[in-house]
């Protein structure tokens, strides 16, 4: 007897994004590694600068701040608020399953930051360049994987919620921007390479994808 699996896009899409983004990752960091993103990493940082000038940010005063505002958001201190925020509402909402892995992708997330930092050990733009402060390596950006961790597998969880399809894309959409916005405040500001915040997305979203897929199984099971 044959039997057959009927694979829907539904699931088919996490796993493929999964691929892309992993394989986004290890394609950057094999040029880091080469030396050969370098030129494109200078050129991007100092074209956030007026010419020749490499501690006066292009913008208005206002658009400084905004972007000081902004990378606060993928800071370690607003995303362990954020996620103790939503544990909470899902404790309360009985979405134990739900509240356990939310703290579980982010702890995770943050011990595989760390260790790819620690395998890299790339440093940051000169210290002229940064416009805050910032401290430990470059690679992959801190900031912008943890909110892409933080974000994108909260938003995950969030619409399972929903059975509205709009407001699930609502959900992520707005956990991307948020993403994006941390990560591009990052270059902006001059704490971090343009292929830094790359590598910082591709493996966060790898992990979310990861981390939602754990969770689809869980609640599968039930």
């Amino acid at each position: 007897m044959v039997i057959r699996h009927n694979i829907t896009p539904r699931q088919l899409l996490p796993f493929l994004w999964l691929c892309l983004a992993t394989w986004g990752f290890l394609e950057i960091a094999g040029e880091v590694q080469e030396g050969k993103v370098h030129a494109f990493d200078l050129l991007i940082l100092q074209a956030c600068r007026v010419d020749g000038l490499a501690t006066q940010l292009i913008g208005p005063i206002w658009f400084h701040e905004a972007m000081r505002d902004i990378t606060a958001l993928g800071s370690p201190a607003v995303l362990v608020l954020t996620v103790l925020a939503v544990w909470g509402y899902l404790l309360m909402a009985k979405q134990r399953t739900m509240a356990w892995l939310a703290v579980l992708s982010s702890t995770t997330g943050w011990a595989a930051s760390w260790a790819l930092k620690s395998l890299f050990l790339r440093a940051r733009p000169d210290l002229a360049y940064q416009a805050t402060v910032a401290s430990g390596y470059s690679f992959p950006s801190g900031h912008a994987m943890m909110s892409a961790v933080v974000f994108l597998t909260l938003a995950a969880l969030v619409a399972r919620l929903t059975p509205r399809t709009t407001l699930r894309l609502y959900a992520l959409g707005a956990a991307g921007a948020l993403t994006g916005l941390v990560g591009l405040s990052r270059i902006y500001l001059g704490v971090h390479w343009a292929s830094d915040v790359a590598a910082g997305w591709a493996a966060g979203a790898a992990w979310a994808t990861l981390c939602w897929l754990v969770a689809d199984m869980a609640f599968a099971r039930k």
